[in-house]
């Protein structure tokens, strides 16, 4: 893992804004199919005997998905910016799908107690997005890259702040395998959260950012307060997988507004010696 700031704040995923400010899908004119750039030929994996018609459905939808889909920010014509990734990992769950999430330590410098996706800057060495995001979850939780099937890639997204290009990765968890905080310094809780709870209107509510204006999804859940970069995907995870109810009207809260969780009695492992800085994406 590295130890930097995890690319979960408020410039995060986040479509153009429609009625009342809520991120959502932008249709072409005249209903037509959005226009799709040469960036944007990123096929779905092809489907493995294990994989659920639900997850092939949202992995296609990831993989046409545009910047603007998912983000209000433009990436410079610098072209500079440096390359991350994020591991959404999906499951079968006691409750029907889930995902994983961590809540980084409350003590940490940056972004303390936020609620964020497995991920991190690319090393020298990661030979594609999906190989960054699967070698930050296993120095995060000890996520064994044998127990997962990345299936998709979305668009790179533009983290001003910090000029990250943040890709996302969608990835099956076809084989259990255990996970915990592998350097408490750093991640405080694990968990797998149920695409039911995050759905839920109940759970969902609008997060405001009074310096910059910034309107989009947040959710509680699993005592975590998910907003910005995070609650964004989430949304668009949602909507792209047909699990989005009406939510709307919904409560109103100014950023940040952490709920702190409490960390859960996970095994440890040895912190890794030396990190790299993760990305950045809030709007401070």
């Amino acid at each position: 893992m590295n130890t930097g700031p995890h690319p979960d704040r408020s410039e995060t995923p986040r479509p153009a804004p429609g009625p009342r400010g809520v991120p959502t899908a932008r249709p072409a004119a005249g209903g037509a199919a959005p226009e799709r750039s040469v960036e944007l030929g990123r096929p779905a994996v092809p489907a493995g005997p294990d994989q659920p018609g639900w997850l092939t459905d949202l992995a296609e939808a990831l993989s046409a998905a545009r910047p603007d889909d998912l983000s209000r920010a433009r990436a410079p014509a610098a072209g500079d910016a440096r390359p991350a990734a994020v591991l959404m990992v999906l499951a079968d769950g006691p409750n029907g799908a889930d995902i994983l999430l961590i809540q980084r330590a409350p003590d940490l410098r940056s972004h303390g107690g936020q609620p964020a996706f497995p991920g991190g800057a690319t090393d020298p060495t990661d030979v594609s997005p999906a190989a960054t995001a699967l070698r930050e979850a296993h120095e995060e939780v000890g996520l064994d890259p044998e127990c997962v099937r990345v299936v998709a890639t979305g668009p790179a997204l533009y983290l001003p702040p910090s000029h990250f290009l943040v890709t996302p990765v969608l990835a099956w968890w076809h084989t259990p395998c255990p996970v915990a905080a592998m350097d408490p310094n750093e991640t405080s809780s694990v968990a797998r959260v149920p695409v039911a709870t995050l759905a839920d209107p109940a759970n969902r509510l609008l997060v405001h950012h009074a310096r910059t204006g910034y309107l989009g999804p947040a959710f509680r859940a699993h005592d975590m307060f998910i907003w910005g970069f995070t609650g964004g995907l989430l949304d668009a995870l949602l909507r792209m997988g047909g699990w989005e109810r009406p939510w709307l009207p919904a409560e109103q809260v100014e950023a940040p507004a952490p709920v702190m969780s409490v960390p859960t009695a996970v095994p440890t492992a040895v912190p890794t010696a030396s990190r790299a800085p993760e990305p950045t994406g809030d709007s401070e």
